[in-house]
């Protein structure tokens, strides 16, 4: 579990897409360098979330750190749009002693969604997102002054358009200093993942419509609990 709060900005310093090492498996890894700050309390098997997608650590040392990348998440994900060079966004996942900032994410990327529109305003930037049509049940999760994370980060929705597949997010000063967000062009993807309450309230409501228990019996069940 994590928080959407990005800790540390790394560097992609390699790209496998047949590693044979031990630590490889023979599978696509990722070698992410300049992480020492993350890496202090760092050990084999751990969970640290790149873009937002939890991975597992399978090789360290006091500045890198190497992780398995499955088929499955390349294709939900950008991170094989990635190169060396390349900055990601870092979270360890969350322990009992920090606040709860952000707000409860999985790094369980739902889809990728295309910067389509970037508009300084003040020391602020406005990035409107389009969800690919074959996507465009997913926004349904997505609400204006909802929840959601882009790459990691935890966000606010400001705008939403059901019709043209877009919501728009803005980012202020701080956090454009500390995210790799700020650095992407028009055209580039961006990995989703949205509210997962939200997935589990709208799962409650349409198991509850099709199995003809009615609205008015599940508020009563919600509220009775």
């Amino acid at each position: 579990m994590f928080t959407g709060l990005v800790e540390h900005m790394g560097l992609v310093s390699s790209i496998q897409e047949l590693d044979t090492s031990e630590s490889g498996g023979n599978g696509w890894t990722l070698t992410i360098s300049n992480a020492a700050e993350i890496l202090t309390d760092c050990h084999l098997g751990d969970s640290i979330a790149i873009n937002g997608t939890c991975l597992t650590v399978t090789e360290f040392d006091k500045d890198s750190f190497k992780v398995g990348v499955a088929p499955e998440t390349l294709r939900c994900t950008n991170l094989g749009d990635l190169s060396v060079g390349s900055k990601v966004n870092l979270e360890r996942a969350m322990d009992s002693n920090k606040r709860f900032g952000g707000h409860m994410v999985q790094g369980h990327v739902d889809t990728t969604v295309e910067i389509v529109s970037i508009r300084p305003e003040g020391n602020s930037i406005w990035f409107t997102f389009q969800m690919k049509e074959e996507d465009k049940d997913k926004m349904r999760y997505i609400i204006p002054k909802g929840f959601i994370c882009l790459d990691g980060t935890s966000l606010t929705v400001c705008d939403v358009d059901d019709d043209q597949r877009t919501f728009s997010i803005m980012m202020i000063a701080h956090t454009q200093t500390h995210v790799i967000m700020p650095l992407k062009k028009i055209g580039d993807r961006v990995n989703v993942e949205v509210d997962m309450l939200a997935k589990y309230a709208l799962k409650s409501i349409e198991d509850a419509i099709k199995n003809n228990k009615g609205i008015e019996t599940l508020v009563k069940r919600v509220l009775n609990q």
